[in-house]
């Protein structure tokens, strides 16, 4: 089973583009990060900029919309990610409770949807798109 590991710093919404990480932090994430490794478990991983960066593209009026950042409503945003692969729900949840994450920060935990999941008619549909993770 595949989980997405989802790091929600937060503050992490009123960040500066040229926000500067705790050398300290980072290492003990980096431990972290080989732990998942060597485990054999870590698919992927990656840390995203401050949304000061960023930008929205919405639909709500039928045509695409852009915001760059920051977003005045945003009250909780991604800091990064991992991708895992693990036997259970209980493991992924046993590896983000081993993070060295800080008292202002939470991991949300996500099963990816698998082709299986899905109804047979939806598995149809999606059967020529093929396999992404090639």
């Amino acid at each position: 089973m595949r989980f997405m590991m989802l790091m929600i710093p937060l503050g992490y919404e009123a960040a500066p583009p040229d926000v500067q990480l705790d050398p300290e932090r980072v290492a003990a994430m980096m431990r972290y990060n080989e732990a998942l490794k060597d485990a054999g478990v870590l698919i992927t991983l990656d840390g995203l900029h401050p949304p000061s960066m960023g930008a929205l593209v919405s639909f709500a009026t039928g045509e695409p919309i852009l915001t760059d950042g920051p977003f005045a409503e945003a009250k909780e945003v991604l800091g990064g990610y991992w991708m895992i692969e693990v036997a259970s729900r209980e493991e992924a949840i046993a590896w983000a409770k081993k993070c060295p994450a800080s008292a202002n920060e939470i991991i949300e935990i996500r099963q990816v949807q698998e082709v299986t999941d899905y109804s047979p008619e939806v598995q149809e549909v999606v059967a020529g798109f093929g396999d992404l993770r090639k």
